[in-house]
């Protein structure tokens, strides 16, 4: 209802009943008459009079329907101090909050009666035009916890003015004309807010903030200050914001590294600092470098702005002291990459400005790296439009988590034929690994191979065990060939173990006792320690020939299947009679794997029976002996039994 012309203001014109209304605002009104008759306003807390009763006759009959009013605003009230003395006194009951700035009364006065009243807590006298402030001026408002004094003509504070003000919390100087820091704000160990900020400040020296312990924020902003001293802020233990932006400063002089231990906000901006060894950094500062131990005595800082300065390029463990970091501001400082980001240790984060630097690509491990990330703002950059980007444009639009800012307004850079067109109009599906199909492509091969291996066990797997010692075969032979030793033994035997008894009662005798052939067994012969697959191949190979002595219990011993595999592929390769086949017992010719019925069709005159020699043994063991007997063995004799003849 604030500038109506509105000359008279009575309850009785507007309800008679009760109404909700808490804020009621008056302003800018000539009232004449100002009169509450009922109860209509039970809740009104708040109250704003100011800049009416512009006539000296007035009427203000108000009873004590406003005692629950705790914020009253006169200020520009033309009255004189007769009739704002009752209107002060309607609401001595409850009045916590008096805003009396530009007042036209007697303004020491009207302190005086307004630090009568018993629950008076915040006083505002701005716009007043102090110029000095007296220690009298307020001996009387020892319950204040609130004082504001900005936009006077203060030039000089006695020191001896806020003395009895013991539960001062909040003081505002701001916007006067104060050349130094006034020595009455020293030793208000209550204080926790102090606003000097647009005054004519041009130096701050160790004592100028003495026993200020409970300051939480300093605000000293657009002074003329020009340096700091190390022990300027000894005393501020608890300080969490300091604002020394729009100053001169060009030194720190050391003034952050012992005593800010709690600071959370630093505002630097707007000064002439070059570089920062062990301090801090800000915006438009023209920095060119900044140490990692420059946040070193500021773990709890919570805001910094190092906007506007000439880096390219940021230290991860620049930001390893202050991990509470919430908000970071990083545009127009030539950013090449925000890969920093990756190990900055930033968990806290959650909100970053990085506008119109030169980075073109935002990676995933990036946008991980900051899992409280709220909001970014990437406007002015010059973005890639190529798959590198891929991950960021899905990001940016899907995720509920964090708002991109202005994201449909990004603009390609780079390449030069995309120049100009929308980020996210960047048609991403070939960037994108479909892994469902690749899932279906692996499963379906997966599905074959199982099909096509158990289809080869089945049906091919003595081909492929064939084709395989085939192989091995000719890599032993090759091994062998290259040694070119002599053979050690005469015959290698292969046999079961069931079947060991034979071997030693009628094999073993009859070819080492009485024929002298040299053989080779295994639980005699074989290396301890060895591999038996190399002991086999050894053996056999070692051997002119090799023995097979074929029982039912034989064809069903994996190892004994090897061994005649390998003197097969021996037999092949070389192209010599020396696999000799000796059966203990009748097997049918179906029951044979297709690897013996090749070898019967080849080498019939190798193969012998036990059981049909039962009746004619002596002929058995003839027959073994000469096929033990090589062509080149018998004709070597032949030529060594000539040559003797001749000499």
């Amino acid at each position: 209802m604030a500038g109506n012309k509105m000359s008279v203001f009575q309850s009785g014109d507007l309800t008679n009943t009760s109404l909700k209304l808490k804020l009621l605002d008056l302003s800018k009104n000539p009232i004449r008459i100002f009169r509450i008759t009922a109860d209509i306003f039970p809740n009104l807390t708040w109250l704003n009079i100011g800049g009416t009763f512009k006539t000296q006759q007035i009427t203000w009959d108000v009873g004590t329907f406003l005692g629950r009013v705790n914020t009253l605003d006169i200020s520009e009230l033309r009255l004189d101090l007769g009739h704002v003395t009752p209107l002060l006194a309607s609401l001595d009951a409850s009045l916590t909050v008096l805003r009396m700035n530009q007042m036209s009364c007697s303004l020491a006065a009207l302190i005086n009666i307004s630090c009568s009243i018993p629950t008076m807590l915040k006083l505002q006298l701005g716009r007043n035009r102090l110029r000095s402030v007296s220690s009298s001026m307020f001996h009387l408002c020892s319950n204040v916890t609130e004082l504001n004094l900005m936009q006077n003509q203060i030039d000089s504070v006695d020191k001896r003015t806020f003395r009895s003000m013991p539960q001062l919390t909040v003081l505002s100087l701001s916007n006067n004309n104060l050349s130094s820091v006034p020595a009455a704000t020293r030793n208000l160990p209550a204080l926790m807010e102090l606003d000097l900020s647009k005054n004519r400040i041009q130096a701050v020296r160790c004592g100028d903030f003495a026993n200020l312990t409970s300051l939480r924020q300093l605000n000293l902003y657009a002074n003329s200050i020009s340096a700091l001293s190390h022990c300027v802020f000894k005393d501020l233990t608890q300080l969490r914001v300091l604002k020394l932006q729009n100053n001169s400063i060009s030194k720190l002089s050391g003034a952050f590294q012992l005593y800010l231990q709690n600071l959370r906000q630093l505002h630097l901006n707007s000064n002439r600092l070059a570089a920062i060894s062990r301090g801090f950094n800000c915006r438009n500062s023209q920095l060119l470098s900044l140490s990692k131990n420059m946040f070193t005595y500021t773990p709890r800082l919570q805001r910094l702005d190092i906007s506007s300065n000439d880096f390219t390029d940021l230290p991860p463990d620049l930001f390893h002291p202050i991990p509470q970091v919430r908000s970071l501001y990083i545009s127009r400082i030539s950013l090449r990459s925000l890969d920093f980001i990756k190990k900055a240790k930033l968990d806290q984060l959650e909100f970053l400005q990085a506008r119109r630097n030169v980075f073109s690509v935002v990676s995933e491990d990036v946008v991980e790296a900051l899992p409280e990330l709220a909001y970014v703002d990437f406007q002015g950059n010059s973005f890639t439009c190529s798959c590198d980007n891929a991950w960021f444009l899905q990001w940016a639009q899907k995720n509920n988590h964090t708002q991109v800012f202005d994201a449909y307004n990004f603009e390609c850079n780079y390449p030069r034929k995309e120049k100009g067109k929308k980020l996210l109009g960047l048609d991403t599906q070939s960037c994108v690994i479909n892994t469902d199909f690749i899932c279906f492509v692996s499963t379906t091969c997966a599905i074959l191979l199982l099909m096509a291996a158990s289809f080869a066990y089945h049906f091919l797997r003595w081909q492929l065990t064939y084709a395989y010692y085939f192989f091995l075969a000719l890599l032993v032979d090759t091994k062998y060939k290259n040694r070119e030793t002599p053979h050690q033994y005469d015959a290698f035997v292969s046999y079961n173990a069931h079947d060991e008894l034979w071997v030693l009662r009628y094999l073993l005798p009859t070819l080492e006792e009485q024929q002298g052939w040299r053989l080779c067994l295994h639980h005699r012969d074989f290396e301890p320690g060895k591999p038996i697959v190399e002991n086999i191949t050894d053996a056999i190979y070692g051997s002119r020939k090799t023995i097979c002595v074929i029982s039912r219990r034989y064809l069903e011993s994996n190892w004994c299947s090897r061994e005649i595999q390998v003197a097969s592929f021996r037999l092949f390769d070389e192209r010599k009679d020396v696999l000799i086949l000796i059966f203990l017992e009748d097997i049918p010719i179906s029951q044979l794997s297709p690897f013996y019925r090749m070898k019967k069709m080849l080498k019939r005159k190798t193969y012998l029976s036990w059981p049909r020699a039962e009746g004619h043994p002596l002929v058995f063991w003839e027959k073994l002996r000469q096929a033990l007997l090589e062509k080149e063995t018998v004709q070597l004799r032949r030529r060594k039994n000539k040559n003797s003849h001749h000499s």
